[in-house]
């Protein structure tokens, strides 16, 4: 055989297909990713989220306290007593409200703050980068170090009471009483305005450059722009934002618990420190888990209202 009739056989010859993957690689591969990577993140939440969520079902249905904490796994079965007693006794009613108001009112107060900020530093300027790290101050520092700084501010003799005196303002009592409440929404906004701030900022960088150029072509004014330019492109991410914020001030144990100190001021007294006291200075311990577990289901319904609403969204849009 010649060496053209060879070229011709190797050409005519089809190339030997691949080998096919065994079902082991494909159940263990997803889009060319190992999966077994996320074995480590999958037992570090069943350890630190799934276990704990359990142990705190199964003692909301015991009757688990002081006394019969070394019976574990023997203490008396409950049913829905504590879930009851929480309802009825427990003032647990009250600090669902007092949660509710403290974590809406600091996202209203917030959200602005944080969209005001964005929006100045949206356009450059000398000293913005500065400017924009300083404004994350309040946010990265712990809550632990805020509670205690403004504890002291808040203090009678603190700062907070000098300034008011040069302005004619009497002392006031911050951390007891109902005043108790204001302070806390006070400290918490200071603290948590910079979310909301990062979250318009990476909205706005997302706007083109071309809508502000139509809006400009359009002769539309700045507030204008702000109502059907701005708000507009910003609604995902704020909406996002504000959920996220409002179940982190509801669920908010530290800032709380810190500033005001244990026990709380009835007028300050939030789901989480409630939680805390029943459980751990009462020794309430099934009570404490159902109330825990009552403050689980009332965080969901928000999320999954907003999860259901985002997928309808994303529906409607790709028809």
């Amino acid at each position: 055989m010649t060496d053209q009739a060879l070229v011709e056989s190797a050409a005519a010859t089809p190339p030997p297909a691949p080998p096919a993957a065994s079902p082991r690689s494909r159940r263990a591969t997803s889009g060319a990713r190992p999966l077994w990577l996320m074995w480590p993140n999958l037992l570090l939440l069943i350890v630190v989220i799934a276990i704990p969520f359990l142990i705190a079902v199964y003692i909301s249905f015991i009757d688990l306290d002081q006394y019969t904490l070394r019976r574990f796994f023997s203490a008396p079965f409950v049913a829905l007593d504590n879930y009851l007693e929480a309802l009825a006794t427990a003032n647990l009613l009250h600090s669902v409200w007092i949660s509710v108001a403290f974590s809406l009112l600091t996202t209203l107060f917030a959200a602005p703050l944080g969209i005001l900020a964005a929006m100045a530093l949206n356009t450059r300027f000398r000293g913005r980068a500065l400017i924009r790290s300083a404004f994350l101050i309040p946010y990265v520092l712990p809550s632990f170090v805020t509670a205690t700084l403004w504890r002291f501010i808040l203090q009678p003799s603190g700062a907070g009471n000098q300034v008011l005196g040069w302005f004619g303002i009497e002392h006031t009592q911050w951390l007891i009483g109902g005043n108790a409440f204001w302070a806390l929404v006070l400290v918490d906004v200071w603290a948590s305005w910079p979310f909301l701030y990062m979250m318009a900022m990476a909205g706005l960088q997302n706007i083109p450059s071309e809508l502000y150029e139509a809006a400009d072509i359009d002769g539309a004014t700045w507030r204008q722009k702000i109502r059907f330019v701005v708000l507009p492109q910003l609604r995902g991410q704020l909406l996002l934002g504000l959920l996220l914020s409002t179940l982190a001030h509801f669920n908010n144990f530290t800032l709380p618990f810190v500033l005001l100190g244990t026990p709380a001021p009835d007028a300050a007294l939030t789901l989480p420190v409630n939680v805390f006291q029943t459980s751990f200075q009462v020794f309430r311990f099934g009570l404490g888990g159902a109330m825990a577990v009552i403050s689980l289901v009332l965080m969901l319904i928000p999320a999954v209202i907003y999860l259901r609403a985002s997928r309808l969204t994303a529906n409607v849009g790709e028809e």
